[in-house]
């Protein structure tokens, strides 16, 4: 599974139940819309570390990075984690 179905599927499960994840768009802003508040944002912070053995103090703790599937996907790659890599 490449980072982007990954991050998606993740965030339709902590965050909208209700909402299929082909139904997300990888540009679409978790933080404006209120899908993602400061207390979401810790739990996706933990989630990265733990899935992708990434240290916490190896991201850029921004919300820009936080905004979307696409701004969290660029986080991982960033930190250098391969397409196939982290946790199932």
């Amino acid at each position: 599974m490449n980072h982007t179905r990954t991050i998606t599927q993740f965030i339709v499960d902590e965050f909208l139940p209700d909402v299929g994840s082909d139904e997300l768009a990888p540009d679409y802003d978790l933080l404006a819309t209120g899908v993602i508040d400061s207390l979401g944002l810790l739990k996706v912070i933990a989630w990265i570390e733990d899935r992708f053995g990434i240290d916490g103090d190896e991201i850029d703790l921004v919300p820009e990075n936080f905004r979307s599937v696409d701004g969290i996907r660029a986080v991982i790659e960033r930190a250098g984690v391969p397409q196939t890599a982290g946790r199932p």
